[in-house]
C-alpha cells in the first residue's frame, strides 16, 4: 500500500487563539511552527524583528516582517502581541475591519512582500484567520492598547 504525502494545508500544527495570556486573555494573533521558524531564520540574519499586517496597496495585505526599527508605529497602529519574540502590529483602520478575527500567522511557497525580510527566499509570510467565537470576543474587549 503506497503511503500520500499529506498536503501541507493539514500538517500545520498551530498555536491556536484558545490559548491565552497569563491573565486569560485569548491571543489576537498565533504563529504556525513553519512561521516560528522563518522568524528565527530572519532574526539570526537581521537581528530583532517586528511586523505589520499591511492594508494594502503595493503589497496587497501581506503581513510585512521589518528591522525593529525600521518601520516606525504611532497612534494610527494597534499593537496585537507578539508572535516568536517579534511584536505584531495591525492599522487602526484595519483593526476596525479584523477586531473580531483570530489572526495566525504562517509560511507559503513564493515571494514575500517588495520590502518584507523574507523577499528573496521563495517562501512568505501568509495569514490566515478566523472570527472569535463570542466567549471569545467577551474576553478580548477591551484588551488591545488602542
Amino acid at each position: 500500500m503506497s503511503e500520500s504525502a499529506t498536503p501541507a494545508a493539514e500538517r500545520i500544527e498551530p498555536v491556536t487563539a484558545e490559548q491565552a495570556d497569563n491573565a486569560g486573555t485569548p491571543l489576537r494573533v498565533t504563529a504556525t511552527p513553519a512561521a516560528l521558524e522563518l522568524i528565527d531564520e530572519l532574526k539570526a540574519a537581521y537581528g530583532p524583528v517586528m511586523f505589520h499586517q499591511s492594508g494594502g496597496c503595493c503589497d496587497g495585505s501581506s503581513p510585512m516582517c521589518y528591522p525593529v526599527g525600521d518601520f516606525i508605529t504611532g497612534d494610527g497602529d494597534v499593537h496585537l502581541g507578539q508572535v516568536g519574540g517579534a511584536d505584531f502590529f495591525i492599522s487602526r483602520s484595519q483593526f476596525e475591519v479584523w477586531k473580531h478575527t483570530h489572526i495566525m500567522l504562517d509560511v507559503v511557497p513564493g515571494r514575500g512582500g517588495m520590502f518584507s525580510l523574507e523577499n528573496g527566499r521563495e517562501k512568505r509570510f501568509h495569514i490566515r484567520s478566523r472570527l472569535f467565537t463570542s466567549a471569545e470576543n467577551e474576553a478580548l474587549s477591551g484588551a488591545c492598547n488602542l
